[in-house]
């Protein structure tokens, strides 16, 4: 069996201010790359504990070079850095990978699960994808569906968790933290993993027959930010319109020109 696992910081359990996300430059950082590496760790032990041989992990936050790849079991390969490729903190999946998991993951732009919600940028106060509140989780376990790799495994604060629950058939969730305001209410990083770790062998137990969601066929990002500037300056993507002062709106059939687009306006 072959998984691949995006790992973002913000939906750890312990991470609450910006500052601890910033891995390459503040010292409170430190502990929460431990976690990071932690929670990942537990899902690639119940991963193996499942029968999975061969394990790819995209470190997918910030710079891409947050987990300590001498705390992951000697089967996992780890993905560091990035490509500037569409496929972002999902690079590395392909139709060869047999299920997917997303660990550390927050909610939505705009919504007050976690007090470090965003899509992507900072910059948003709304971000939508056909409708739904567009997540990151949401933007790559789709993107990860289209290969025919269904995700079988989230896990990060309460909110994005309920949020995401009817997105994919054989989902199982695990909520480390809830928030509300500047506020979380957190997991001990000791029973996330182990709850992470059961998750995980047991969302790779199940019979994923029917586990990958057909998408849409066609596929409308609609994008509101904080300052009328920033509105103007990312209309300027070919295939962007505003759709009033704040917000601006693209179309299309192809699921890696969305993904495309994103890289330039989220």
């Amino acid at each position: 069996m072959k998984v691949f696992i995006s790992a973002d910081i913000e939906g750890t359990t312990l991470t609450t201010h910006w500052e601890q996300t910033r891995t390459l430059t503040d010292v409170r950082a430190r502990e929460h790359c431990r976690q990071m590496t932690d929670e990942v760790r537990a899902a690639c032990e119940g991963a193996i504990a499942a029968g999975a041989s061969e394990i790819v992990v995209k470190d997918a936050h910030g710079k891409g070079i947050n987990i300590d790849p001498t705390g992951l079991p000697e089967c996992v390969q780890l993905i560091r850095n990035w490509t500037g490729d569409p496929l972002s903190m999902a690079y590395g999946c392909d139709e060869s990978f047999d299920a997917a998991m997303f660990i550390g993951y927050h909610s939505a732009a705009g919504r007050c699960g976690n007090p470090l919600s965003h899509t992507e940028t900072t910059l948003t106060t709304s971000v939508r994808l056909n409708g739904l509140v567009c997540s990151e989780f949401l933007l790559y376990s789709w993107a990860c569906a289209r290969m025919g790799v269904p995700t079988v495994l989230l896990a990060g604060d309460k909110m994005l968790t309920e949020d995401s629950r009817g997105l994919h058939p054989r989902l199982k969730t695990v909520a480390v933290k809830d928030g509300f305001g500047a506020m979380i209410r957190c997991l001990h990083p000791k029973v996330a993993c182990d709850r992470i770790r059961q998750a995980a062998r047991e969302a790779l137990q199940q019979d994923l027959t029917g586990a990958c969601p057909a998408l849409p066929e066609h596929f409308v990002l609609e994008v509101s930010y904080k300052e009328h500037k920033n509105a103007v300056l990312h209309s300027a993507y070919p295939g962007c319109t505003l759709t009033d002062d704040l917000s601006l709106r693209y179309e299309t059939d192809d699921y890696t020109d969305l993904l495309r687009c994103g890289q330039f306006i989220l």
